[in-house]
């Protein structure tokens, strides 16, 4: 058969597999009876071959052999679409699109920002603004961020990184949170084993990222803990560095959405003052609340939580399966397409506590949250 289409990596977690192939830069989760109908057809030499040695454990007619066959194929061929990193043109910035000038300043490191307009300044600046300056400092980095016959463009020291539809805005704040990140951890993007779409807290010793669809609460349950002791390393983009698969510090501020405002108001001092940004129809009324930088940049990680917020639920923290986590953390996060940094993510998973919280109660939830931090302390 055609072994070019194997996976590159497997990995076996409690009762599922996880595969990962290199031409598309994948994972797939697999059951026990699927992994060894792949292997055996992998492993065989045609269709005649396979036939025969499925047929030693179940009874099945030649055409229901080439039907098996035939899906195999199939799902191996879905599952090896090639990847390919987008090709960046060679565009000259367009200065004439200078209008609106900021600076950002994060430890002695100045960060400079040309928006064009007022609606191109909320793609990134309300999560900064309390990093934002009245200054003339010469720039560590210097962006460029323009809309242009409808189109948004990225610059970083005047050369293009990104030009997306302005619809796909998030891109765009995708790619500027990475260049941020490069720049102030004095990093390239090919040193970074990922980023996960997932809230960061720390006890300072280690940390435990918060994964959720959006909506589900993970961001405010944050808010909350840093409320409450903890402190915040990233938010809603998480930084993995492949060197020592830590996650690394994001200053973003913490994006708020207004079903989250009554809770958060009587435990976050002068949230009424928190500018209210109105960015559009989708994301509604946002606010964005500054955290204090931890100690470390980086901090090992040693659990992710699955996030659920239900109004009047009782707390609850249950361990589920890998399935369950990297169905909710694959789709949204950039996972690096280098072999070396796939095989190190699933070292990682490996060694990871993997939970559900569902809450409502902001003081049992930090109650458990404390609880969960000490066992995994004691595992240091």
């Amino acid at each position: 058969m055609n072994t070019n289409l194997a996976p590159t990596y497997k990995k076996l977690f409690g009762d599922h597999w996880i595969l990962w192939y290199t031409i598309s830069n994948s994972y797939s989760i697999i059951e026990p009876e699927f992994k060894l109908l792949l292997d055996s057809y992998l492993e065989s030499n045609s269709t005649i071959d396979f036939s025969a040695t499925i047929s030693d454990s179940i009874d099945v007619s030649d055409d229901i052999t080439y039907s098996i066959s035939e899906t195999l194929f199939n799902y191996l061929k879905d599952c090896n679409r090639p990847y390919s990193s987008p090709i960046i043109p060679l565009i000259p910035l367009d200065k004439s699109y200078r209008n609106i000038s900021k600076q950002y300043h994060f430890e002695g490191k100045t960060i400079q920002i040309y928006y064009n307009s007022e609606l191109v300044l909320k793609t990134v600046h309300p999560a900064l603004a309390y990093c934002c300056i009245k200054s003339s400092d010469v720039a560590l980095a210097t962006f460029d961020i323009y809309l242009k016959d409808e189109d948004l463009y990225l610059f970083k020291n005047e050369c293009l990184i990104s030009r997306v539809s302005k619809h796909d805005y998030h891109l765009i704040q995708g790619k500027f949170i990475m260049q941020l990140l490069c720049t102030l951890h004095d990093k390239q993007e090919s040193d970074w084993l990922g980023t996960f779409h997932g809230s960061t807290i720390t006890d300072g010793n280690s940390s435990i990222l918060f994964i959720g669809e959006s909506g589900k609460g993970k961001s405010t349950l944050c808010a909350l803990l840093a409320a409450n002791g903890f402190d915040l390393l990233a938010d809603d983009v998480s930084p993995m560095l492949s060197k020592d698969k830590h996650i690394y510090y994001n200053p973003l501020a913490i994006s708020i959405k207004k079903g989250a405002f009554n809770v958060l108001e009587p435990i976050i001092s002068d949230f009424d003052s928190l500018p209210l940004v109105k960015f559009n129809k989708t994301k509604g009324d946002l606010k964005y609340i500054p955290c204090e930088k931890p100690k470390n940049n980086h901090y090992p990680c040693h659990a992710i939580i699955l996030v659920n917020y239900k109004p009047k639920a009782n707390t609850s923290l249950e361990k589920v399966s890998v399935k369950t986590i990297l169905e909710t953390i694959i789709p949204e996060s950039w996972l690096s397409p280098n072999p070396k940094h796939a095989k190190q993510f699933l070292d990682w998973l490996t060694d990871i506590d993997m939970y559900q919280l569902t809450y409502s109660n902001t003081k049992s939830v930090t109650t458990e949250i404390s609880k969960l931090f000490k066992q995994l302390n004691k595992k240091l």
